[in-house]
């Protein structure tokens, strides 16, 4: 993380420099156009009345070019120095972070099942993203038939999320009323919040829109029992329509994040009734491989390092526990107080009669002949009697 934090701190100077430079060029550029101007128009002048240029105005001119020349190299000299920073962000990326990660790598991951699944979740990103063309053409390059129904849901959802994104809700607003049941089921508010917000919309319009907000309101009847304080404050922002709702007590209706949280709101829920995640499955492996990446390089060359690389030779775990957040929680994990080690599916948790858990491998360590005594309490048992549990 320190080296992300080294090569952000060089490109937020890169960016602070660009938009300096940025200004300071077109404030220069308009000066000089304007300087220019007033010359051309002096020049213009002094040729209607004489017909020749004074000595004077040859000496303005002759300073003006310099000037212009002057600013121009000045310019090009801060536009160099823009680069000379831009390669040490470069040089910064190469000296933060290892350019070669085969070596953590495991030989024959890679198979053409591998390889298929990969594809299939690149081609689901693309669709969540909108990028419907990328993903027609990599299910081309890769052989992969992807049904129209599959395509379908995530026109649809990306064609509501730009539209909201500009503030509009119809298109929102009567996909949810078409999935109204499957939305109550899963105790949703997005239909609730949505005519809340085009019912805010029609308040800002003033007491012009008094009548159609009255109408609108016959929305919320659905809604009434769980949402009944959030309607009565909608209802009493009525009497502040002459004044205007930004100069009432109500102006916290008028906040712009709602905006954002309706987004978010019709996102998750959206994907819940399509039995998807909320975020793209890659780009949550990319980011829990992005901070489990220097973990492993380190354990890696510790282990080349020390001369012990069967340590780290099975597939489906790591050699070391990598703490990738909460947010990369997604289930239960147990394990096991005897060997110290994750249950798996071979090795999965077992419930002992007394109650107490183990792992199925100490199970088997564990019992002598037919009976097993618990490791935590006194109780002998039969270690068929031992039942699986699952999280």
């Amino acid at each position: 993380m320190d080296q992300c934090v080294t090569v952000e701190r060089e490109l937020d100077k890169v960016l602070h420099k660009f938009g300096g430079y940025g200004q300071h060029c077109e404030r220069s550029l308009e000066e000089l156009i304007d300087y220019a101007g007033g010359l051309r128009r002096e020049i213009l002048q002094a040729a209607e009345q004489d017909g020749e240029l004074s000595g004077t105005l040859s000496l303005v001119l002759t300073q003006c070019c310099k000037r212009i020349k002057d600013t121009v190299q000045k310019l090009a000299s801060d536009h160099k120095d823009i680069h000379s920073s831009v390669s040490r962000v470069g040089k910064a990326i190469d000296k933060n972070f290892d350019a070669d990660i085969s070596s953590v790598g495991i030989d024959g991951c890679w198979q053409a099942d591998s390889q298929r699944i990969l594809s299939e979740v690149m081609v689901e990103h693309f669709f969540r993203q909108g990028m419907l063309d990328v993903a027609e053409e990599l299910c081309q390059e890769a052989s992969l038939s992807i049904e129209a129904s599959q395509k379908e849901p995530f026109v649809e959802l990306n064609r509501i999320l730009e539209a909201l994104k500009i503030r509009v809700l119809r298109p929102a607003l009567e996909w949810a009323v078409s999935n109204r049941e499957m939305l109550m089921a899963q105790n949703s508010s997005l239909e609730f919040k949505l005519h809340r917000l085009y019912f805010i919309s029609l308040l800002m319009g003033g007491s012009v829109n008094q009548r159609e907000a009255l109408q609108y309101a016959k929305n919320f009847q659905p809604f009434a029992l769980n949402h009944q304080k959030d309607i009565q404050v909608l209802m009493g922002s009525l009497v502040y329509l002459r004044q205007g709702i930004e100069n009432s007590p109500y102006v916290h209706l008028l906040d712009a994040n709602q905006w954002a949280d309706i987004c978010d709101i019709f996102t998750r829920d959206a994907c819940a009734l399509l039995g998807l995640s909320v975020e793209s499955p890659l780009s949550v492996s990319f980011s829990a491989g992005c901070v489990a990446l220097p973990a492993l390089i380190n354990i890696k060359a510790v282990i080349e390092q020390r001369q012990c690389t069967g340590v780290w030779n099975q597939k489906d775990e790591l050699p070391i526990e990598v703490d990738l957040g909460k947010k990369c929680w997604y289930h239960s994990i147990f394990a096991c107080p005897i060997l110290r080690q994750q249950t798996t599916d071979n090795n999965p948790p077992m419930k002992l009669v007394c109650g107490h858990i183990i792992s199925r491998d100490a199970l088997n360590k564990m019992f002598n002949g037919s009976k097993l005594k618990c490791p935590y309490c006194p109780m002998e048992q039969s270690p068929g009697d031992a039942k699986q549990i699952f999280f």
